[in-house]
């Protein structure tokens, strides 16, 4: 299926409502055979049970780049916790053998969901935020990992943003963010941080936007990211192709060249789980590729957006939640 395909799928909008539904997520995850699906873009419930994957993809000769999933923290205590989770996970990966790589890429980072370190608490929820992923992204920078702080909802970009660059005032070779091309802003914030030579992951956008803040038809969302890619691949910065799109790898990788970079001056990026095929075809072919590896019990948003972006997956979770046991 093309990416256009998959972005105008009829089934899109409903399963990025049912990401939000509570009721569906308690009826979903009570089911057995759930698991199967989870075990296919989830690593583990566990850091420790996580590890065996990053280490697997290491020897592959793969980039790491791993969540600990979690959103919508609604207390100081709850948010607390996630960045201990994150300390111990810093340590840990710091000791992993790593693939040789270039000063222009760490082999090994933490993505970091804002809303996971407190974003959305009521009153000081931005402030709160910035404390938590100050102290996640100075733990990585003393053991040489990088953060990558992810995109989530329209609402939390201003804030997103504002303290990603608080980070990189300290951090500018540890800190990068994610851009989503199919918010009508971003094409300008590309510009910016391009100029500033951030380290930016772009993707098409796996939240539901209104109208008003987001391109809606796949054509104009396509035709974003390869503006806003191709001004990221002409910048200052480190760009990271984060797309399953044949299409888009390709495009990425002339555009890379017509910018005069080397393959060790930008990355592709992909989920763990999806293409993998695909992945192991670049790594042959000398490009850097990246694995977003997430793990966690808090599964359920993050699985369902990923059948949102491709619908063709709600198949294969329909095909393991009937298969007899």
């Amino acid at each position: 299926m093309s990416a256009a395909g998959v972005l105008s799928h009829p089934l899109r909008p409903l399963l990025l409502t049912a990401a939000r539904s509570q009721r569906l997520e308690r009826g979903l995850t009570r089911m057995p055979a759930t698991r199967r699906v989870v075990d296919r873009f989830v690593a583990g419930a566990t850091r420790d049970s996580a590890l065996p994957a990053v280490r697997e993809l290491l020897r592959q000769n793969k980039f790491v780049s791993i969540d600990y999933l979690g959103e919508d923290t609604t207390e100081p205590a709850q948010a607390r916790r996630v960045v201990d989770q994150y300390l111990a996970l810093i340590e840990v990966l710091a000791g992993l053998p790593a693939p040789d790589s270039e000063a222009t890429a760490r082999p090994l980072e933490v993505s970091l969901k804002l809303s996971a370190l407190g974003q959305a608490l009521p009153g000081d929820g931005h402030a709160v935020a910035l404390g938590n992923a100050r102290i996640v992204a100075a733990a990585a920078d003393a053991v040489g990992l990088w953060v990558t702080v992810d995109a989530e909802n329209h609402t939390t970009t201003d804030s997103t943003l504002s303290i990603v660059r608080e980070l990189r005032q300290h951090h500018p070779e540890t800190v990068g963010t994610v851009l989503q091309a199919y918010l009508l802003r971003t094409e300008a914030d590309c510009h910016a941080f391009a100029a500033e030579g951030a380290r930016i992951r772009l993707c098409k956008g796996a939240y539901r936007e209104p109208e008003s803040v987001a391109f809606q038809r796949p054509a104009e969302v396509s035709a974003s990211y390869l503006r806003c890619l191709r001004i990221l691949m002409a910048g200052k910065g480190y760009p990271m192709v984060a797309t399953h799109d044949p299409e888009m790898i390709e495009t990425a990788a002339l555009l890379a060249t017509a910018a005069g970079r080397g393959r060790d001056e930008f990355e592709f990026q992909m989920l763990y789980g999806v293409r993998p095929a695909e992945q192991d075809r670049l790594v042959r072919l000398g490009q850097r590729m990246r694995v977003y590896v997430p793990f966690g019990d808090q599964w359920y948003g993050y699985l369902v957006r990923r059948m949102a972006e491709r619908p063709a997956n709600l198949s294969f979770f329909l095909r393991a939640a009937t298969a007899q046991d």
